[in-house]
């Protein structure tokens, strides 16, 4: 079975619920505490073993490709100042020319048309799907957690989580054929259902490992729920083939950095992480938290 080597990072959405910063900045520009949103997926998926990085984008993303490019004027200010440390977090920001490719997706179409945008840069190869909207705080990255247990089971596999009954109708869902703790065998999915069709309240989170046959499906151009060409439709028809689906519950904790609340959610998480920022930020929370209470 070949290594997930290739990584699909679509970013072609408009960002509409982050208006008016989105006006003039990708949203996945919008930094967590210092570092921007798709810098956590591309070091997610540098940990994971991806040698290739395919971006979707769409008009407007000029910000996001430059991020990655080398900025020399700024390298040569901060190496004339000696700022040695600054220099090595630039570092990490830089792609290497033939690693990254542009693909652009013309039509919101849904996730499902986005990977299929990149199909010729994937040919025959098992890749990775990785949503910078979902940040996941983890002790060993998310997608390198799913990379090995992929080298067990081959087929598609899918990040999972349990979430509220109540907020079930925003994910996509799995039925269990077999649950071993962390890995299940995936007997269906259902794309955002209603409360009562919801096979289980195990849903499908932006990190997948897809077999080139879900390219294929994704070519029959089949819209879904929404009107939309989804994934989950394509990964869908891979259940109960010789390789199968599996869903994978990760360790760590995930954010919804696509809501407003998800995203102010992770600053303060991520915040609270940094040695240099932890005993400022959570002085002002003891003092916030005091005065509301003194306020009721």
């Amino acid at each position: 079975m070949k290594k997930v080597t290739k990584a699909i990072f679509p970013v072609a959405g408009l960002g509409t619920r982050f208006l008016p910063a989105t006006k003039s900045i990708p949203k996945e520009i919008m930094t967590l505490v210092d570092r921007p949103l798709i810098q956590y997926a591309i070091d997610e998926a540098r940990a994971a073993g991806i040698k290739e990085f395919i971006f979707v984008t769409s008009r407007g993303k000029g910000a996001l490709e430059d991020y990655f490019d080398h900025a020399p004027v700024l390298e040569q200010e901060l190496r004339k100042k000696g700022k040695e440390q600054l220099m090595e977090v630039l570092k990490n920001t830089n792609m290497e020319s033939g690693a990254i490719a542009y693909i652009r997706q013309h039509k919101a179409l849904g996730l499902g048309h986005a990977v299929w945008c990149a199909r010729r840069l994937i040919g025959n190869e098992p890749f990775a799907v990785i949503l910078p909207d979902d940040v996941i705080a983890a002790e060993k990255p998310c997608l390198q957690q799913m990379v090995e247990a992929h080298e067990e089971t081959g087929g598609c596999m899918v990040a999972a989580m349990e979430v509220p009954p109540s907020k079930a109708s925003a994910y996509g869902l799995l039925a269990v054929e077999e649950d071993h703790g962390s890995l299940v065998k995936v007997s269906g999915m259902v794309e955002k259902p209603k409360p009562e069709d919801a096979p289980s309240n195990l849903a499908v989170i932006g990190r997948y490992i897809l077999t080139p046959k879900v390219l294929n499906n994704l070519n029959k151009k089949q819209k879904g729920t929404g009107g939309e060409i989804q994934l989950t439709d394509a990964i869908a028809e891979e259940i109960g083939g010789k390789a199968g689906v599996y869903g994978y519950r990760f360790n760590g904790e995930r954010f919804d950095c696509g809501s407003k609340a998800g995203f102010l959610q992770a600053t303060v998480s991520f915040g609270l992480s940094r040695d240099e920022l932890r005993d400022e930020l959570w002085g002002y929370l003891r003092e916030l938290v005091a005065s509301e209470k003194a306020a009721q």
